[in-house]
C-alpha cells in the first residue's frame, strides 16, 4: 500500500514539475503563435498619395508591404526592365562573376542600347553584367545569355524558371533583354518582387548604383566608358538604381529603389510618360509615410532565470543565468496608428545542465493584433550539473523558487 501511494506521489508530482517547467511570463497564452499565417502589413494611401502619369505602378517596402498602387496586376510589356530578371538568374546560378566570356556571333549586332561588342573578344561575366545594367546593352545581355544559359532560348527558360519559383504568375520571357515580344510580358506587381529578390544581392546593389564605370576594348585595345542610364542615381536623394526601359510598344519604364533613414521602398511605373517626376513623386509622399522602429537591441537582457539542480556558489543555493537576444530587430511601421506590443514566453525556471547558445524561450512583437517579427531568446551563460537530485530535493528548489 505505502509503495502504490509512493508511486502514485511521484506520478503527480512529475505531473506538477512539467506544468510549472512549461509555464511562461506572458498573460493570455502559453502556446507561441501561429507563424505560418503572420499577416502582412498594410498602409492606406489616402487623398494625400501622389497623382502620377504611369499607367501601371507600385510604391513598396523592401520587405514586400504595399504603400501604394495602380493597376499593379496589370500585363505589360516590361521593356529593359528585363534585365533585372536576366542578372538575379545569373545570380541565382551561383556562376562565377569574373568567369572569362568569348562573345559569341549571337551577341553581336543585336538591336537597341549596345556597348557594340565584337565576336571573339573577350569580357568577364561581371564586365557584361555592369554594361548591361548601367547602359542597357542588349548585346551584352545577348552574351550573357549564351554563356550562361548555352542560347538565348535556353536562357530565356532560365528566366521563367526563377519566375516561378519566385511565385510570379503574370510574368513569362522570350529573351534577356526586353525587345517586344508578345509572350513576353510583366506586371508592375512582379517586376518589383523580382527587384525585391535581387536586392538581397550585394553585387546587385553595387551594378545597379553605379553611376560611371570602365571595361576593356577588344583585350588591351581600349576601354568601353559606361555611363548609368538612370538618372535619379544623380537627382533623387538615397537612389540605390534600378533599371530604365523604353520601347515604342512598352512606353517608358522604370524601376528604382531608395533609401532614406534607414528604410527602404522600392518603385515600378509602367508606361509612364512622366516616369522621372513620378518616383520623385512617389518616395516623398512614401518615405512620409512610414518609419524604421527599432524593437530590440543586439544582446539586450530579458530575464534571470533559476537553474534548478545547478552547481553554484550563492549562499542560498539558487543558480542563476541570464536571457538574452543574439541579434536586434527592427521593422518598417507606418508612422500612424503604431499599437507596439511585447509578449514573452520563456519557462520559470530552467534545468541543469544549461549551455550558453541553448535557446529557451522567444520573444514575440505584435502590432495591434498583427505580429511583426520574433526573436530566439538565448542562455547567456553555461550552468553546470551539481548532482542528480533526489524527488524531495527537487520539490524543495521549487518550493524555495516561492511559485
Amino acid at each position: 500500500m505505502k509503495k502504490r501511494r509512493s508511486v502514485i506521489l511521484s506520478l503527480l508530482f512529475s505531473v506538477l514539475l512539467q506544468l510549472l517547467s512549461t509555464a511562461v511570463f506572458a498573460s493570455g497564452t502559453d502556446t507561441l503563435p501561429d507563424t505560418d499565417s503572420i499577416p502582412a502589413l498594410s498602409y492606406a494611401a489616402g487623398d494625400s498619395a501622389p497623382d502620377v502619369s504611369a499607367a501601371s505602378a507600385i510604391l513598396m517596402t523592401e520587405d514586400g508591404d504595399v504603400l501604394w498602387e495602380r493597376a499593379a496586376d496589370t500585363r505589360r510589356k516590361p521593356a529593359s526592365t528585363t534585365k533585372i530578371m536576366t542578372a538575379l538568374t545569373v545570380l541565382r546560378s551561383e556562376t562565377e562573376l569574373d568567369t572569362c566570356v568569348k562573345i559569341p556571333a549571337a551577341a553581336v549586332g543585336v538591336e537597341g542600347s549596345s556597348v557594340y561588342l565584337y565576336e571573339g573578344e573577350e569580357l568577364t561575366l561581371r564586365h557584361l553584367l555592369y554594361a548591361m545594367l548601367m547602359e542597357s546593352a542588349n548585346d551584352a545581355a545577348a552574351a550573357i545569355a549564351v554563356s550562361v544559359g548555352g542560347s538565348v532560348a535556353d536562357f530565356a527558360d532560365r528566366m521563367n524558371e526563377t519566375a516561378v519559383s519566385l511565385g510570379l504568375e503574370n510574368t513569362h520571357f522570350e529573351n534577356p533583354h526586353g525587345l517586344d515580344n508578345e509572350n513576353h510580358y510583366t506586371t508592375a506587381r512582379e517586376l518589383a518582387l523580382m527587384t525585391q529578390a535581387a536586392m538581397k544581392y550585394d553585387e546587385f546593389r553595387e551594378m545597379v548604383s553605379t553611376y560611371k564605370m570602365e571595361i576593356p576594348l577588344k583585350g588591351n585595345e581600349g576601354i568601353r566608358l559606361l555611363v548609368n542610364h538612370n538618372r535619379l542615381l544623380k537627382s533623387l536623394d538615397g537612389c540605390i538604381g534600378v533599371k530604365t526601359g523604353y520601347t515604342k510598344a512598352s512606353g517608358r519604364c522604370l524601376v528604382s529603389a531608395c533609401t532614406r533613414d534607414g528604410v527602404t521602398l522600392i518603385c515600378v511605373t509602367l508606361n509612364a510618360p512622366d516616369d522621372w517626376n513620378d518616383h520623385t513623386a512617389l518616395y516623398d509622399w512614401g518615405f512620409a509615410q512610414v518609419e524604421r522602429v527599432t524593437l530590440s537591441e543586439v544582446g539586450e537582457q530579458y530575464a534571470v532565470l533559476p537553474v534548478v539542480g545547478a552547481v553554484t556558489d550563492a549562499a542560498d543555493g539558487d543558480a542563476m543565468a541570464a536571457v538574452r537576444n543574439e541579434e536586434g530587430l527592427s521593422v518598417v511601421l507606418s508612422r500612424t496608428g503604431q499599437d507596439i506590443s511585447k509578449r514573452v514566453l520563456l519557462p520559470r525556471f530552467l534545468y541543469a545542465p544549461v549551455t550558453a547558445g541553448d535557446i529557451v524561450g522567444y520573444v514575440v512583437y505584435y502590432n495591434g493584433k498583427t505580429e511583426i517579427g520574433r526573436l530566439a531568446l538565448y542562455a547567456s551563460e553555461s550552468v553546470e550539473l551539481y548532482k542528480k537530485t533526489t524527488i524531495w530535493e527537487t520539490i524543495k528548489a521549487i518550493l524555495h523558487l516561492k511559485i
